[in-house]
Order: C-alpha cells, then structure tokens, then sequence
C-alpha cells in the first residue's frame, strides 16, 4: 500500500488502530535530495549520501509560521477527539472490552487526521503483515511516531506505557479508560507484575500488543539498544512478533523543535516472527536477532553507530 502527497491525497482508507511516547533529530543532519522514481504508480523515496543532508533549522520565516499552524491545528484536533472519545469510554466503563476497540477507533481517527494535518508524504509497506494478532514492535525517534501508531495498528490492541502518563490532560485519562498498560519505571517489581497482568489479560481476550522496544525515543534518529519486555511479553502469550520500521520521522519532527518539514516518511510491516518455539533461557539471543532485523532494515543514517 503506498500512500504519497502533502494534504489530504496522501490519506487513503485503510484499516486502523492504537498508540503512544515523543521526540526528533536536533543533529546536523542534512535534509535529503529526494529522487522520485515512478515504478508501477509507486513512488519510491531515496535519500542520497549522507553528506547531502543539511541541516535545516533555519527554513525562513514563511515556513516556521505554517509549521506553528499545523502543531496549533494538530493539538485542537487532538483535544477535540480525546474529549468526544473520553465521554463515548465514560458511558463504556461496564464494557472493558468495548473500551478497548473504542480506544483503538479514536487512535485510527485522531491518528490519521494529525498526520494529515501534518502533510507529510508517506509510504505504508507490507500491509499483509499489518492485520493479525501480534505484538507489534517500532523503533521511536519522534512525537509523529505515536501518531502513525495511533492510525495503524488493528483494532483490539492494546499499548504499554509510563505510568505518569496519566497526568497528560484528557489525553492521559483517555489512556487509561481505554485499559491500555501502564508500568512504574522505578519499580521493577511493580513493572514486572504489570506486564505478567497484561499478557493474561492479552491472551483472555484475544488482544494485541504494540510496544516500543528500545524503552524510549532516539535522540538522533539512530537505533537504541532494545529492552527486553517484548521477548519476554512473547514467551508469555506466545504471540508473534511483527516489526514495524519507521524511517524519515526523525527529520519530519526533531526532538524538542517546534518545526515540523514536509520529509516523506516510510512504515515498513515486516513479515511476523514466529514464538511458539522460544525459550526462556534464550531471552538475550532472541532481543538481539530483532534488533538485528531492524539494523539490517534501516537506512545508514538510522543504524546504531558502532
């Protein structure tokens, strides 16, 4: 499936679903030639060598203005939604289930709205994979992150989060109606005992599961080490694992900027990872051949560095 053009072109239907965390590229990272190639009514983005990426801070006055326009326009949205979906969850709150696909239809609504608001052009890859029962990984760079989550991930899937998110307004309150996962980072104990609730709860009702691995956002773009929550998460439902790799968000929004650039972006399914057969005792081995998969999947500019 590909979806390209700034505005409302580059939206087209599509199943939708859940959510999550934020950050960018502040580095002096040069923005990319792009070269448009035309094969079979595809358009394929391909950033040139590194040493044409510039630095873009600095895209004049006209452009700073209709970025600010759109992260104004992209909050109101964002807060209209969540108070709309947050009184529907209200009414809900004897159907736990029901608030679960419920959190999942306003991430498909509210996603694919901010991301046109936004008018980035994107490519969706891989779709086949996009659609089954699976803990869905992503790598994370940027606040554009959460919303291509929010948009495309199935319905009846849940998310696994910090649990301070709860004091963002309206947003952190939805959160929780929606019965999605929240951990105490300081307390491992506590954590641990969350996700083993979380996997009975995932495996009892059919659910998915979308988590970021590396724990948190990169701060240049590049691949983090992963945590190991989401090995651990398999063994326990015994769910497959299907990697979703996203490139060019990094450049789109960077971290602590108020700046947001037209750079197409691409979202890659990558085929499921089968668990059935994995063990306990090989828990570093299976992080590391995922976060192999991603290295391998991921253009220079994203790789870890050595």
């Amino acid at each position: 499936m590909d979806v390209t053009g700034t505005g409302g072109s580059f939206l087209r239907n599509r199943r939708f679903d859940s959510y999550f965390n934020t950050s960018s590229d502040s580095s002096n990272v040069k923005e990319p030639q792009i070269i448009t190639v035309k094969k079979k009514e595809e358009v394929v983005f391909r950033p040139k060598a590194e040493k044409e990426y510039v630095d873009d801070e600095d895209d004049g006055w006209f452009c700073a203005l209709i970025s600010c326009v759109r992260i104004v326009t992209c909050f109101v949205t964002m807060m209209i939604t969540t108070l709309i979906w947050a009184l529907i969850m209200v009414l809900l709150v004897p159907w736990p289930y029901e608030r679960i696909r419920q959190g999942n239809v306003y991430g498909h609504v509210t996603g694919r709205l901010l991301m046109w608001i936004l008018g980035n052009p994107i490519k969706i890859e891989g779709t086949e994979f996009s659609n089954k029962r699976a803990i869905y990984i992503s790598n994370h760079t940027s606040p554009i992150d959460i919303f291509l989550i929010m948009w495309l991930t199935p319905t009846g899937t849940v998310g696994i989060a910090k649990k301070e998110i709860i004091w963002y307004p309206l947003f952190g309150q939805l959160y929780v109606l929606a019965k999605h996962v929240r951990i105490d980072r300081s307390n491992p104990t506590a954590a641990i005992q969350s996700m083993k609730e979380a996997a009975q709860a995932i495996v009892k009702n059919n659910l998915s599961l979308i988590i970021f691995p590396e724990g948190t956002r990169s701060k240049n773009g590049r691949l983090l080490p992963f945590k190991k929550g989401f090995v651990q998460m398999a063994l326990q439902t015994r769910l497959p694992i299907v990697p979703i790799v996203l490139t060019g968000t990094h450049r789109a929004w960077r971290k602590g900027s108020l700046h947001v650039r037209p750079t197409p972006i691409n979202v890659k399914y990558l085929p499921s990872i089968s668990t059935n057969d994995w063990t306990a005792d090989n828990i570093d081995d299976y992080t590391k051949m995922v976060h192999d998969i991603y290295v391998k999947n991921l253009p220079e500019l994203q790789k870890p560095l050595l």
